[in-house]
């Protein structure tokens, strides 16, 4: 499995997605996307979104953090 996450310093719904993939044992890419522009084009890109957090699982695409809709598509 393949995760990534978009996000910035400041956001609370970061740090809960970060801290639900440590607690599962999957380990994740972070891109601040605050700090690295190219990496915020790519998240735009892939979402259509300018918030975060920004799930990319297997190429799946989540914005925002819901752990119900993580699970679905985890066990997809």
């Amino acid at each position: 499995m393949s995760v990534t996450i978009y996000t910035t310093p400041s956001c609370g719904y970061c740090r809960m997605a970060k801290d639900y993939f440590r607690k599962k044992g999957l380990g994740f890419t972070e891109y601040d996307v605050s700090a690295d522009p190219r990496r915020a084009e790519e998240m735009v890109r892939k979402s259509g979104q300018m918030g975060v957090p920004v799930l990319d699982l297997n190429g799946r695409i989540l914005v925002g953090f819901d752990p119900g809709q993580v699970e679905r598509a985890l066990h997809r």
